[in-house]
């Protein structure tokens, strides 16, 4: 009978520091950050569907530059292969090296824009519009999505590593995750050169 008062005890006690350490509140915000980070990868995907669509129309104008094009598609095959694990939420070099190929194809779609804007043939193509706007939407809710996972992510390493449920990340490793940065951070404090002398 003692003994069993005794392990009741235990139990007791254990669930009262559990939930006063902190254990709890990681499970919630770790559920919370893997449904943001679903989101993203949802919108991403999104993208890589519309970008076949895209490359298709733009081929039916016959003098559009090939160089483009081809960095479109090639960006598209690398973002598109890199497999996305639940760990790649706690390694910041998987996470990065995706978040890489995810910038490229941005880039590659925007410059694919920029040049279509010379081929009035493709401004017009009614197609090729529509396509485009699915296209910004989508880059919008990108952003979006991408907010929401910086925030959840935000609140998890808050908890991470504030005292007392520092100790309880320690105890059960839950480590601090990896959030989206800006690539090439230095030359935001360059300021873009205008010259309006350009005609």
């Amino acid at each position: 009978m003692k003994s069993r008062f005794s392990r009741w005890a235990l139990v007791g006690a254990l669930a009262l520091l559990l939930s006063g350490c902190g254990y709890n509140e990681f499970q919630r915000l770790d559920e919370q950050t893997q449904s943001a980070w679903s989101e993203v990868l949802n919108q991403y995907q999104r993208r890589a569907d519309l970008v076949p669509n895209i490359v298709a129309t733009v081929k039916g104008e016959a003098a559009f530059e090939q160089g483009t094009l081809t960095k479109v598609i090639e960006a598209r095959a690398k973002a598109t292969s890199i497999q996305v694990t639940p760990e790649t939420l706690n390694n910041p070099e998987a996470f990065a090296k995706f978040q890489a190929a995810q910038g490229e194809l941005s880039s590659a779609l925007s410059r694919l824009l920029v040049v279509s804007e010379n081929y009035p043939n493709l401004k017009a193509n009614q197609g090729f519009q529509d396509l485009r706007v699915q296209l910004e939407g989508t880059e919008n809710r990108i952003t979006v999505a991408r907010n929401r996972y910086i925030q959840a992510v935000q609140a998890y390493n808050v908890l991470a590593r504030s005292f007392p449920s520092n100790l309880t990340a320690m105890v059960f490793g839950y480590t601090v995750k990896p959030t989206f940065s800006v690539q090439n951070e230095a030359q935001l404090s360059v300021p873009p050169t205008v010259d309006f002398d350009k005609k």
